[in-house]
């Protein structure tokens, strides 16, 4: 029968004969016409050649140590008149290995650019070259397409982006174990890009505030705060600066343990590498401490100032209600009352000059003396 070994193994053919009685069996090569065994002999000088038999009825020719050279035809033959014999094929399998020679190695390459990973292999049967992210995310190929894993000897990426940095495995399989890979780094570099998720912050004095940015950069970049005048903001008992690192994005925050008046202004967070700089602004401004605002009896709205009690289409009565109304915080004594008293009085009276002023315009009539006060009035014609 046809044998399959793996390389490096021991692959064994058998040969089943019946009724041998005085004949012998040999075991021959049949591409090479080489006589490897005779009866119970190895002619053959391979050491890796062996012979054994059950009760000359089963013939076993072992080859150690398989190598891809002895792949091919043998013979089990018996010597008789006319000469009997069949044939088998051994074939000899071979797990897969990367030639590094011929393979990618880590690779530092400008945003934007057009890249080919390359990755060879031998084995037998062929390998088959599949290519996938060691972190196991999928494969971006571009801006609407993603997959799982590509395959081929070569793998192209078109204009690369900063989302397609990072270890990628050649991997190469046939079916004969162990399959192997190769790990290939993809570095892509571009200069610093800053994100400020509030430019506009507002603070009260006393209070703690963070100013954060978002900063991505490659190679790695240099990260630090500045005040109004470029100065830089140092680490101390008030201001704390951090960085959070991850991958090539870095997360920039300053905290203000304790706002003061000379802390308003404005921040800048920078970021610089090799390929550039770059920074963003944020405008720290000062909260009042009192904002003038209170809640009125009938609802939660807030009001600034003091509520206006509701009165209608009608003006003049809603002022002379606004006129009345007292502060309830003020202490009350004599001399308030009396104060209090007149001005009710005096509003009343301007309250009625205004009604009768109205009235006269409306009318036409001229007014008498009493209500011209100490400016004299002209006499009102109808319009």
């Amino acid at each position: 029968m046809n044998v399959t070994a793996p390389v490096g193994r021991e692959a064994m053919l058998t040969c089943v004969v019946q009724d041998l009685a005085g004949y012998k069996v040999a075991w021959l090569r049949v591409d090479t016409q080489t006589i490897l065994t005779i009866a119970n002999h190895v002619i053959t000088k391979n050491h890796r050649i062996g012979l054994t038999h059950s009760e000359h009825r089963t013939w076993f020719l072992h080859i150690k140590e398989v190598k891809e050279t002895d792949r091919g035809w043998y013979m089990c033959q018996i010597n008789t008149d006319p000469m009997k014999s069949q044939i088998g094929y051994l074939d000899v399998v071979v797990p897969p290995d990367i030639i590094d020679y011929q393979t990618s190695t880590d690779m530092i390459v400008r945003e934007g650019t057009d890249v080919t990973l390359r990755c060879m292999a031998t084995g037998s049967p062929a390998p088959i070259i599949n290519w996938r992210r060691e972190d196991g995310q999928p494969i971006s190929l571009s801006n609407t397409r993603e997959v799982q894993s590509v395959e081929g000897s070569q793998f192209n990426l078109t204009q690369v982006s900063r989302k397609q940095m990072g270890p990628y495995l050649c991997i190469a399989s046939n079916g004969v174990p162990p399959t192997v890979s190769k790990r290939i780094i993809l570095v892509v570099q571009f200069p610093p890009m800053i994100w400020i998720p509030n430019q506009l912050i507002g603070a009260r004095e006393g209070h703690q505030i963070t100013l954060e940015c978002i900063s991505e950069a490659y190679p790695k970049s240099i990260n630090y705060w500045t005040r109004d005048k470029d100065d830089i903001v140092a680490q101390g008992d008030k201001y704390e600066p951090v960085i959070v690192e991850s991958a090539y994005k870095v997360h920039m925050k300053l905290t203000i343990k304790s706002v003061t008046a000379s802390d308003f202004g404005s921040y800048k967070c920078v970021s610089r590498n090799s390929l550039g700089d770059t920074d963003g602004s944020i405008k720290l401004y000062r909260i009042p401490s009192s904002s003038g605002y209170h809640s009125s009896d009938s609802n939660d709205t807030k009001h600034k100032g003091k509520p206006r009690k509701n009165a209608g289409n009608n003006i003049l009565e809603g002022n002379q209600d606004m006129l009345k109304e007292r502060d309830p915080n003020q202490p009350s004594n004599k001399e308030d009352e009396e104060n209090y008293e007149d001005s009710r009085a005096r509003a009343s009276l301007v309250s009625s000059s205004c009604i009768c002023i109205v009235l006269a315009c409306t009318l036409g009539l001229v007014l008498p003396l009493p209500f011209r006060h100490q400016s004299e009035l002209r006499a009102l014609h109808p319009a």
